[in-house]
């Protein structure tokens, strides 16, 4: 056996500037992983991210370094061995659940659910900005059922009671990035609890975040930045409610299915989200949360153009992927 790597950075223009607390950016930069063998191609994709020390070149380092495993036939139970999880293991592990899906004939939600994926319900993410913007933003999207709001700085309650204000009959998650201090975090907590908000994301920076086993949840809190794969999880116990899995962090969809089935066996909601990518990384994760309790895979609708062919986005309701695309 002798498969064939190749890989590519591409750049996707997004529609304005997208900022959370970290920084703004105009633009998706990912990195492309194709694996060929005979008549049959696997694409993945993933999306470095500066947050966890990760570069395109070295991303795309770690995927080329790999290329000799992946030539003699690595299998995605094997890859977990032989890449840590991130980014780069991501891209590779995906277009491997997409090659075998073409070589076998066989659809990859096969192996990952006993029924067929149903169209889901994504959130919609509120760029980070002055509370007249993101009330504007609100607005605009008011008529969408989940609404995710960038937050984590100064003045985020007036940011809170804005959007709800903009938005009275939207469902709300509070992203801070990390962005909240333990002096501001009950404050903040009891308005979001006031305006009726359904989760608050990675309030606090990660490892710096022990205190939240000992306020009171007001609002039930995700962990993101705290947890990438399933043995992070123990640590994570009183401390959370629910944790946000994304593929870029887990390391592909193999190792994001084996965080699911250990968080849910613990008591853990999921959120199952993502970078900003393109259609080709929301695929794999809309058949990954096919019973979270909630989804944000809205990066598509963030971007100016994405991939052709695509993911069909219905307002805030994505479909599942077809064979065109992936899997």
């Amino acid at each position: 056996m002798s498969r064939v790597l190749s890989v590519s950075a591409e750049r996707f223009p997004i529609a304005g500037t997208f900022t959370i607390s970290r920084g703004s950016k105009t633009e998706a930069e990912v990195i492309t992983c194709t694996i060929t063998d005979g008549p049959f191609t696997g694409h993945g994709e993933c999306v470095p991210y500066r947050r966890y020390g990760e570069t395109m070149e070295g991303v795309r380092a770690a995927i080329e370094a790999a290329a000799a495993q992946i030539a003699s036939g690595v299998d995605r139970q094997s890859l977990l061995q032989v890449m840590p999880a991130g980014a780069a293991r991501n891209a590779v592990d995906c277009a491997l659940w997409d090659l075998e899906a073409k070589m076998s004939g066989a659809p990859a939600w096969r192996h990952v659910s006993a029924l067929p994926p149903r169209p889901l319900e994504t959130a919609y993410t509120l760029s980070l900005g002055t509370p007249e913007a993101m009330a504007a933003q609100a607005r605009e999207n008011a008529w969408r059922p989940l609404l995710k709001v960038k937050i984590g700085g100064e003045n985020d309650i007036a940011r809170i009671r804005a959007v709800t204000g903009a938005a009275p009959g939207s469902r709300l998650i509070l992203d801070a990035n990390e962005g909240w201090t333990e002096d501001n975090i009950e404050e903040n907590m009891a308005i979001a609890a006031e305006l009726g908000v359904a989760l608050i994301e990675q309030p606090l920076p990660a490892g710096k975040d022990a205190i939240l086993g000992s306020i009171r949840h007001t609002v039930p809190l995700c962990a993101d930045e705290s947890v990438h794969v399933a043995d992070d999880l123990a640590s994570l116990l009183g401390l959370y409610d629910a944790v946000n899995i994304k593929l870029d962090k887990t390391g592909g969809l193999t190792a994001a299915l084996l965080l699911r089935d250990r968080a849910q066996k613990l008591g853990f909601s999921i959120m199952v989200g993502c970078m900003v990518g393109t259609s080709l990384a929301m695929a794999p994760a809309v058949l990954l949360a096919q019973d979270a309790e909630f989804v944000d895979l809205d990066g598509p609708l963030l971007l100016a153009r994405d991939r052709s062919p695509g993911l069909v986005y219905e307002g805030s309701r994505v479909s599942p992927p077809e064979p065109a695309l992936w899997g």
